[in-house]
Order: structure tokens, then C-alpha cells, then sequence
């Protein structure tokens, strides 16, 4: 049942990668080495509004999950309400904010003054459809909540698809570089939130209950900030320190850049697929511990992890055999040092995907469970290490491939953390309001 459930998820993942890796692609192939930079330069930022929009998704989806397993619809409606308001209110501040402090973050990365132009541009437009992000993002998370990880897929396949053609329409036929890249995203995002809220509404309506459910619940409310305030914070420290390195990447030049850019987002794709599958793990402990089925939970990381490590073990084959011809997809053969940096990030990381899967899944036992305090101790200390030793690392003979090997040291000492603080102890009683 569980993998029946986790399998949608997964392959919305998929596909939501997609949108970042068309960009990348298209960026790469289409466009030129410093197109390719200019991408990736923006994305490391773009994380960080990704950051919030995974807070609300998953305050969001623990908020909805707990009532409906509890069998509470009439809140449970409210907590979607409740979700959506405070979704709102937290992408305006963000799109305030970030069109104020675009272009001197970037300054603070170190960017190239050659591409400077472009990754300004293409974080402007990414800007401007944040909305759509956040809908998209809570949505998805409350049909998960309801059991339906069907459904949001669909849309998503659709979209990405679109975004791929979009992607090539706009840059190699109308030739409108980078912006058209952004552009294309920005169109086909919009399109997906779009549909996912209103079918989202329909699925809702169907629902029957005993009295009008408020607009704004308390009990809701404190739910989502529970879980998405700490669920935020992890993802933008992480996303902080991720600045902090590419920070440190644009100091070896553009080529370094470029490589990094592709091949992280690989990276990305492979930690995001095993993440997912936590996620869905973190609705699956909140469904049980609030309906008193807590001999469930245990059951539910095992298999958890049995398939976020086979997707790892999966990533790891093809990253770590084939990555001078996976990199290929977004650079040309011309670009040798970039596709040298790829290979050498990929190589390092890999091999450590199926531990880094159990330190997800026990992440989602954290969250479904509301310790979120043991759940933010593990990030930070991840984040610490990975961060301090990538500059220590590469102060030696390294260089640049110093770097990598801080990312497997962090998931090391991660898991262990996350491991003992989700088994330490009798799992929290999760009760709905």
C-alpha cells in the first residue's frame, strides 16, 4: 500500500525535475557554456524560495492528514483553507523581497560580470510566477494528504512535457536566450498550479460535513507553522549553504560553474526522488499515529527505505558509469574541463546515495511525528559540516574537488542523528484538532 501511495509521488518528482533540468539543457546546448552558468548561478537562489514553498507543502499536508485520518473533515477543510491564506501572505513578502535583493545577492556571489546580465534576468521572471510555485506546491501536498498522489501527477506530466517544448520553441526558434527559458517555465508552472488548485476544489467538494467549516483555524494554523516553519528553515539553511558554496565555485571560473550547474542538478534530481519518498513517509506516520495505529510506523520506514535506497543504488549506477555521457545532455564535447568538474562531483557523491536515503526516511518519521526540534539538529549539523569542510578541503591540494567530499561526511553524521532521534524514543502521540 505504502509503495502504491509513494509511487505518484515519485514520479511527479521526476518530472518537476525536468523542469529545472529543460532549463539546464536548453540553456547548455542551445545557447552556450555561459548560458549554461548563468542557470545555474540563479538556481542556488531560486532553492531558497523553494525552501518556503516545501515549508508550506508540508505544513500544509501534516496539517490536512492528521484530521483526515482522524475522520475530522469538517477541519480538515478548514486546515486546507487555513493553508492557503498563509501560503499567500508568505509569497508576497518573498516576491517583495527577492525583487529588492536580486541583484545584490547575486553581486555577493561572486557572479561573472558575464553573466551577470542573464542570471539577473532569469531570476526576475522566476520571480514573478512564484505564485504559481506555492499554489502548485500546497496543493500537491493536500491531495497527498487525502491519500491521492494520482491526480497532481497527471497535470505535472502534462506541464513538464509542454515546458520541454516551450523550452526549445522559445530559445532555438524565437531566440530569446535565457529569457526565453524562463519564460517557458514560468507559462507551463502557472498552467499546473492552475489546475491542480481547481481540481483540488472539486475533489474537496465532495467531501461531506456535519458543519460549515471555518475559513481560519487556530488549531490548523499552529499545525502548519509546526511543521512548516521548521520544514522551511531546514531547506534554507541548506539552501544558504549551498550559496555559501557556489560562492566558493564562482571563484574557479566560468567552466567550473558550468560543470557544477549541470551536474548538481542531477545530484539534485537523485537526493529530491529519495526526499519525495520521505515526504510520503511524513503523511503516512501523521495518518497513523493520529488514528492510534502506532505499530504502523516502524513498517512504514523499513519500506520507506527499501525504496528511497533502491531509487539511490538506481541514480548511483548511472551517475557514477555513465556521467561523461549524461553530461552531454547539457554540454558540448567542446566544454572539457566543465564535463571534467561534472564527472568528478558525481563520482564523489554517488556512491553515498544509499545512505543518504535513510537519513530521509527517518527525516520523515522527524516530521509526521512533530519532533522537530531532534528533525532540526540533524540539518544544522549536516549543513555545519558540509559548508566548513567543502572550504577547508578546498584550502588544500584538492582545489575544486575538496569540495565534494564534504557533501558525503554531512550525510554521514546526519544519519546517524536522524536515526537515533526517530527511534529513541516512543514515537509522539500526533492528535488532530
Amino acid at each position: 500500500m505504502l509503495l502504491r501511495y509513494i509511487l505518484p509521488l515519485f514520479l511527479s518528482v521526476v518530472f518537476q525535475q525536468i523542469y529545472n533540468i529543460a532549463d539546464s539543457i536548453v540553456a547548455g546546448k542551445f545557447i552556450g557554456e555561459a548560458a549554461l552558468a548563468a542557470v545555474g548561478n540563479s538556481y542556488e537562489i531560486t532553492l531558497v524560495l523553494l525552501a518556503f514553498a516545501f515549508g508550506c507543502n508540508m505544513g500544509a499536508s501534516i496539517a490536512t492528514a492528521k484530521n483526515f485520518g482522524a475522520g475530522n473533515m469538517t477541519e480538515m477543510k478548514s486546515a486546507v483553507s487555513t493553508s492557503f491564506l498563509m501560503t499567500l501572505a508568505v509569497t508576497l513578502v518573498l516576491m517583495a523581497v527577492g525583487f529588492a535583493t536580486a541583484k545584490p545577492l547575486l553581486s555577493l556571489l561572486n557572479t561573472p560580470s558575464e553573466i551577470m546580465a542573464d542570471s539577473l534576468a532569469y531570476l526576475y521572471i522566476y520571480l514573478a510566477g512564484l505564485l504559481f510555485l506555492f499554489i502548485y506546491n500546497v496543493s500537491t501536498g493536500i491531495f497527498a494528504a487525502l491519500g491521492d498522489s494520482l491526480t497532481p501527477f497527471i497535470f505535472l506530466v502534462v506541464s513538464s512535457v509542454a515546458n520541454v517544448l516551450m523550452d526549445i520553441l522559445f530559445v532555438a526558434v524565437f531566440k530569446m536566450g535565457v529569457k526565453g527559458v524562463a519564460w517557458a517555465t514560468f507559462i507551463c508552472q502557472g498552467l499546473s498550479s492552475v489546475a491542480a488548485f481547481f481540481a483540488l476544489r472539486l475533489q474537496l467538494k465532495k467531501v461531506k460535513t456535519d458543519t460549515k467549516p471555518k475559513l481560519f483555524s487556530k488549531g490548523a494554523f499552529r499545525d502548519f507553522l509546526l511543521v512548516g516553519i521548521p520544514s522551511t528553515l531546514q531547506q534554507s539553511f541548506i539552501s544558504v549553504g549551498n550559496i555559501a558554496l557556489q560562492g566558493l565555485i564562482n571563484s574557479y571560473g566560468t567552466s567550473t560553474i558550468a560543470g557544477y550547474a549541470a551536474s548538481v542538478k542531477f545530484n539534485n534530481f537523485a537526493v529530491t526522488s529519495m526526499h519525495q519518498v520521505g515526504n510520503g513517509v511524513s503523511n503516512y506516520t501523521a495518518q497513523n499515529l493520529a488514528a492510534d495505529k502506532e505499530d504502523r510506523v516502524k513498517s512504514g520506514f523499513l519500506w520507506g527505505y527499501v525504496i528511497a535506497a533502491s531509487i539511490g543504488l538506481l541514480f548511483f549506477l548511472v551517475y557514477f558509469f555513465f556521467n561523461r555521457q549524461i553530461m552531454l545532455l547539457f554540454l558540448n564535447r567542446e566544454s572539457k574541463e566543465a564535463i571534467g568538474v561534472g564527472h568528478d562531483f558525481l563520482t564523489t557523491v554517488s556512491p553515498f546515495y544509499v545512505m543518504i536515503a535513510g537519513k530521509l526516511v527517518a527525516d520523515g518519521i522527524l516530521r509526521g511525528s512533530e519532533k522537530m526540534g531532534r528533525f532540526m539538529i540533524s540539518t544544522f549539523v549536516d549543513l555545519a559540516l558540509r559548508v566548513g569542510l567543502a572550504f577547508a578541503f578546498a584550502s588544500t591540494y584538492l582545489g575544486s574537488r575538496g569540495i565534494w567530499w564534504a557533501w558525503p561526511v554531512g550525510w554521514g553524521v546526519a544519519l546517524v542523528l536522524s536515526l537515533v532521534f526517530a527511534f529513541a524514543k516512543k514515537q509522539t502521540r500526533v492528535t488532530a484538532h
